[in-house]
């Protein structure tokens, strides 16, 4: 792969992530408020989860996202000042942000219908798979795993601890 298209792929990360997670921010509560009982009849083992979405204000979201996308934007500037395992941790980032629009569809298919993050998970899939693609071979996927619950927990707690959870919940 040239130069110019890895540039291509890291500069662009960041946009990619706030396009989709705008999406999320602008309906993820109204949907998930408007949805949870139905997804508890559903999905009976899930109800923990969508509890603790149900009480994710959208402030706190966007708490969560703006943290992830510090983190995106702190490994897109280590990866070109080659940092020591620059790539490793920018590839373990770009990895669980394409795994995450792959859940969105997948949500989609269980409920049989819209979830936020769907229309830009499906405009990005060509994206991402060309990033997967490149990247494939750049860390082992027990590391890439590792970084990718630790900063996913980490992000969800930051915005609780913030900004609260809504108290109805």
């Amino acid at each position: 792969m040239s130069a110019l298209s890895i540039l291509c792929l890291v500069l662009s990360f960041p946009f990619a992530f706030v396009f989709h997670d705008g999406e999320e921010a602008i309906v993820q509560r109204r949907w998930i408020l408007a949805h949870e009982e139905k997804l508890s009849g559903l999905l009976p083992w899930f109800r923990p989860i969508l509890k603790y979405l149900s009480r994710i204000n959208t402030g706190a979201f966007i708490v969560a996202a703006v943290e992830e996308l510090t983190v995106i934007l702190a490994s897109t500037a280590y990866s070109f000042v080659k940092g020591a395992y620059a790539m490793e941790i920018w590839s373990a980032l770009f990895m669980a942000f394409s795994l995450h629009l792959l859940v969105h569809i997948a949500q989609a298919f269980v409920v049989r219908g819209y979830v936020p993050g769907l229309f830009t998970s499906f405009l990005l899939l060509p994206y991402a798979y060309y990033g997967v693609y490149s990247i494939y071979l750049a860390m082992s996927l027990t590391e890439m795993l590792i970084f990718m619950a630790t900063n996913l927990i980490f992000a969800h707690w930051l915005g609780i601890l913030i900004l609260g959870q809504d108290k109805n919940g």
